[in-house]
């Protein structure tokens, strides 16, 4: 059995719509042989990365970067990390008051460091999270899973 962790952080209504919606995707039937895994930012672990065989993080955009939580998370995993998960598949979502470039370039900096390999482009949302946004989030939680399903 493969293991999808999902490492969050979720203050928001907003954020805890998306979070549901990925993980509704990493989890749907249609995909077998994957355990999903959730994790909060700040209680993410080595071990629990270690442990995963694929990634899906979500984070709001504060001041135009990714939140402290995620960041910790990358600070505390990324020596520990950095060989054992080397192309490994993830992916991302998040959620913006407005720009999310600054975030975007940060994740894309930490990931190309770590030689994560991203499944499709992070799932970008503004604002309260519309149908669309949130089947957008369906999707990539999804599309993660069946990256390591047998289903």
């Amino acid at each position: 059995m493969k293991r999808l962790l999902i490492v969050h952080h979720t203050p928001s209504p907003n954020l805890q719509a998306m979070y549901e919606a990925v993980r509704s995707g990493a989890s749907t039937d249609e995909i077998e042989g994957v355990e999903v895994v959730s994790r909060p930012a700040l209680t993410a672990s080595p071990v629990d990365v270690l442990e995963a065989d694929g990634y899906l993080l979500g984070s709001p955009v504060n001041l135009g970067y990714l939140s402290g939580a995620l960041k910790h998370f990358f600070d505390q995993i990324y020596y520990p990390c950095l060989e054992e998960t080397a192309r490994r598949p993830f992916g991302a979502y998040l959620h913006a008051g407005n720009d999310a470039t600054g975030a975007l370039r940060a994740l894309e900096s930490i990931t190309t460091g770590l030689k994560w390999r991203a499944v499709r482009p992070p799932a970008v949302v503004a604002g309260e999270p519309a149908r669309a946004a949130l089947e957008e989030c369906w999707e990539l939680g999804a599309t993660v899973a069946a990256e390591l399903g047998t289903g």
